[in-house]
């Protein structure tokens, strides 16, 4: 293969668009613009958000809340939610996916202690609660935090 023999990926490189180079190259005359108007002009068209001067929607509407985001967003399941693993499985993010009890993945496996745990089972999460340690281990498994 020789320099000259060299192409981008088929589909990866888009042909340029000449605006305004005559009617053979179908983008000629208006540009795509049309006729006219505020959207024809230089420097024309009216800002995102701009309802043509009737009172907009983002004023008529109060402000509301806060998202923090730097927060860390745990996906979350409950002791009892384990029990139907077999005895000494090691339960973590991906097997939790593949069971379908997490759907998203998100900042990492948060355990809660809610209901009851009766099988040994070794379970790697980035947080567990204080309850769900103490079932856990109550229940002869163990608690690794990843």
């Amino acid at each position: 293969m020789k320099l000259h023999e060299l192409s981008p990926a088929e589909g990866s490189a888009k042909a340029a668009w000449r605006k305004g180079r005559g009617p053979g190259s179908g983008n000629g005359k208006t540009a795509g613009k049309g006729h006219k108007g505020q959207n024809a002009r230089s420097g024309g068209g009216v800002r995102p958000g701009f309802e043509g001067g009737q009172f907009p929607i983002y004023r008529t509407h109060p402000k509301r809340g806060f998202k923090n985001f730097f927060a860390t967003n745990y996906a979350i399941v409950n002791v009892e939610d384990l029990n139907r693993f077999v005895d000494g499985t090691v339960v973590d993010l991906e097997v939790l996916m593949a069971a379908k009890l997490v759907r998203k993945p998100m900042d990492g496996l948060k355990v809660l202690g809610n209901g009851e745990l009766t099988k040994k089972l070794t379970v790697k999460a980035a947080v567990f609660s204080a309850t769900a340690k103490e079932k856990i281990e109550a229940a002869g498994g163990k608690v690794e935090e990843v």
